[in-house]
């Protein structure tokens, strides 16, 4: 019996203050190099909760010790290339350095940007200043780990008032640091602030500007966008979020702020004429569900179910959801026509079975509309719905063919409709099983002896079927005096 071990949760509850401090105290000891954690730490958790309103309040006037985040930038580069001297392959630098600079973007959404740009500037120098180390190795960039200074730089100076003086020192750091990373939106950010012209026209909803730029768009236009429309949400500006969003194309942003609003009436009539994906369906019709517009949340989806989808299984997601809401709204059609929509998007036997129970009376149209989707499809990885599924309906020879072009190392799959065939279609079984069992026993794999074993099986049973018994003893003659060296494989093969 396995002792388990109480959670790391159980054993700390089990503490007074002065014996975690006292534990914390003598792991540090032991390990000096926790203390920037511990210092990390304290200074976040320093900040006020963003999830509880508070009333106004004056900037933080104190700085905190940026030390520790220029020393953990450096560690985190030099941590992995020990990593892959050691042979390891993994690359966490850009995972460790995102959430470092996320510790820094902490401070800007609490309106603390002095602090914010004092510890981002840390980290950016600890980082730039020792990439060398990395490029030294293995010539990767900060953008090649996709380490996100750009767009942090961007985020920090748009949620702060600047002065022109202060703008023209930040340009002249950011050019110090251009040789190692490129900021070129960093750069837009601190020039362009909220009074760009165009982008103030737009704010202001003046329908004259087509964008919220003058000429040509760079290629990170949409990620500038993005972190705008972040700080408008952030500072309850919804109006520019708004006017922001819709002329810039940003469709699933503009109709999911017009449902946290309430301005249901104007989100259903916008959709109707620029909703054109199922993700931005998706989006409306969640939010709307949030606000209890269960009907209008029901409407947006019976569109969205028809819109260009992503991918399938997102499709899938979207098409039950679409289901159970109609099916708690009591709207049987709509949540059959969305589950059959689900099938068609991932067949699965569950699907096909709650179908069946939804359909009714309908059901021996609808199973044969099932039936021909799962034969004519071509999407890769269908074969064991379509196993289930055809297992189950009896149709034995539809599911030989959904495992006719299956290899050996599914063989899970095979041995399943070769159970339910041996007794009506046994030469197919001997055909398909055979051609697996000996290129096991040819290659000497002995570890997968007993796959081939299986093969075997089905081959002896198949045989038998036909009144080939005799052929079935000679082919295991014949089998043992091949290979009669392999010892494993005879001791296995004893068993048939």
């Amino acid at each position: 019996m396995i002792e388990q071990r109480p959670s790391l949760t159980d054993l700390l509850q089990s503490l007074t203050l002065a014996q975690a401090q006292e534990l914390l105290q003598r792991l540090v000891a032991d390990q000096p190099e926790l203390i920037e954690s511990v210092d990390r730490y304290v200074n976040v958790l320093s900040q006020p909760d963003s999830s509880v309103t508070q009333p106004s309040r004056p900037k933080r006037k104190t700085s905190i010790n940026t030390t520790t985040f220029n020393l953990r930038a450096r560690e985190i580069l030099w941590n992995a290339v020990h990593e892959w001297e050691d042979g390891r392959d993994d690359d966490d630098i850009g995972y460790d350095m995102n959430a470092l600079i996320k510790d820094a973007i902490a401070f800007s959404e609490e309106g603390d940007s002095a602090n914010a740009m004092a510890v981002l500037q840390a980290i950016t120098e600890g980082a730039l200043e020792n990439w060398d180390v990395v490029d030294n190795y293995c010539g990767l960039t900060p953008h090649d780990c996709e380490v996100d200074f750009d767009g942090a730089w961007a985020k920090v100076f748009l949620s702060t008032d600047l002065t022109e003086e202060e703008v023209l020192e930040w340009q002249e750091t950011l050019e110090g640091w251009l040789e190692l990373e490129g900021f070129s939106m960093a750069f837009e950010a601190l020039r362009q602030g909220w009074t760009y012209p165009p982008l103030v026209r737009v704010l202001e909803g003046d329908p004259s500007t087509p964008r919220a730029w003058a000429g040509e768009p760079p290629d990170w236009a949409d990620d500038l966008t993005k972190i705008r429309l972040k700080i408008l949400d952030e500072q309850e500006r919804y109006e520019e979020y708004l006017n922001l969003a819709k002329v810039e194309g940003f469709t699933q942003e503009h109709l999911t702020m017009l449902g946290q609003l309430g301005r249901v009436e104007q989100a259903m009539t916008t959709a109707q004429t620029e909703m054109t994906t199922m993700a931005e369906a998706q989006a409306l019709a969640e939010t709307l569900r949030e606000q209890n517009q269960l009907e209008q949340a029901l409407e947006i989806t019976r569109k969205g179910l028809e819109l260009e989808q992503d991918s399938h299984y997102k499709a899938y997601n979207f098409a039950v959801w679409t289901s159970d809401l109609a099916e708690g709204l009591a709207q049987n059609k709509d949540a059959l026509d969305a589950r059959i929509s689900a099938f068609k998007f991932k067949p699965s036997f569950q699907d096909y079975e709650k179908i069946e129970q939804m359909a009714e009376a309908d059901w021996s149209e609808i199973r044969h509309a099932l039936l021909q989707h799962l034969r004519k499809s071509k999407e890769w990885g269908l074969e064991e719905a379509q196993v289930d599924i055809f297992l189950h309906e009896g149709l034995v020879e539809d599911a030989i063919a959904a495992v006719s072009k299956l290899s050996q190392y599914q063989s899970r799959i095979i041995l399943r409709v070769m159970d339910a065939a041996i007794d009506a279609h046994s030469q197919w079984v001997i055909d398909k099983a055979r051609p697996f069992a000996e290129s096991i026993m040819d290659s000497g794999k002995a570890k997968a002896y007993y796959d081939a074993v299986e093969w075997l099986k089905r081959v002896k049973a198949a045989h038998h079927e036909l009144g080939q018994d005799a052929d079935w003893s000679k082919y295991y003659q014949s089998l043992a005096q091949q290979h009669g060296r392999k010892y494993k494989l005879m001791s296995l093969l004893k068993q048939l």
